[in-house]
């Protein structure tokens, strides 16, 4: 039985995700929450799934492939990547991971990989409300192979109340949407968490 690789550099996630306190992990949503829900009006994929992706696979931004390749999602090269890449061990010695300019980048890309891969779209009859069918979906579609993937998804969103940016969705435009984290993401922080 061939075995589905993952986009996700998994083994090391555990260490770095958990050995994150939660101030550092505050300050990532601060600094990158508006990427998430910009990504959420763009594409239809929840800013909580996205930034929890994001924190999980990139030891909230402190992974090597984050601080050196602003790869905050795991993505590997695959063949039809043309552009920079950064040669990681992973599953096997010298892995190509995608490399970006920038975090923004990354995100982007991010949300280009999971639309235009046809073995995501049942993702998309989901309720952009409904984190954990996205989270268990994401899994069963194979981009992680590690059981516990979904499990740490959702303890990190409900953990840092990531599902309230979804629900920045019922806003008309990603402008306005935009404007309402701004003066809502600093409550969102002092909770405790």
């Amino acid at each position: 039985m061939k075995r589905i690789k993952s986009i996700v550099t998994l083994w090391f996630i555990p260490v770095f995700i958990w050995s994150q306190s939660s101030e550092k992990i505050k300050q990532y949503i601060q600094n990158y929450s508006h990427l998430a829900v910009i990504e959420m009006y763009k594409f239809k994929i929840p800013a909580s799934i996205t930034l929890a992706q994001a924190i999980l696979e990139s030891g909230a931004g402190t992974s090597a492939l984050a601080l050196n390749a602003n790869n905050h999602f795991g993505i590997k090269c695959h063949a039809d990547w043309e552009g920079l890449n950064y040669i990681q061990d992973d599953d096997t010695v010298t892995e190509c991971f995608r490399k970006y300019f920038s975090v923004e980048e990354s995100y982007r890309d991010h949300s280009l990989f999971i639309i235009s891969r046809p073995r995501y779209s049942e993702l998309f009859n989901l309720p952009i409300y409904d984190y954990k069918a996205w989270c268990y979906g994401l899994k069963e579609c194979g981009y992680a192979t590690q059981k516990e993937y979904p499990d740490k998804l959702i303890n990190i969103i409900e953990k840092y109340q990531l599902y309230k940016l979804d629900h920045l969705w019922i806003y008309d435009t990603e402008e306005e949407a935009l404007s309402i984290l701004e003066n809502e993401l600093p409550i969102l922080l002092n909770k405790k968490g």
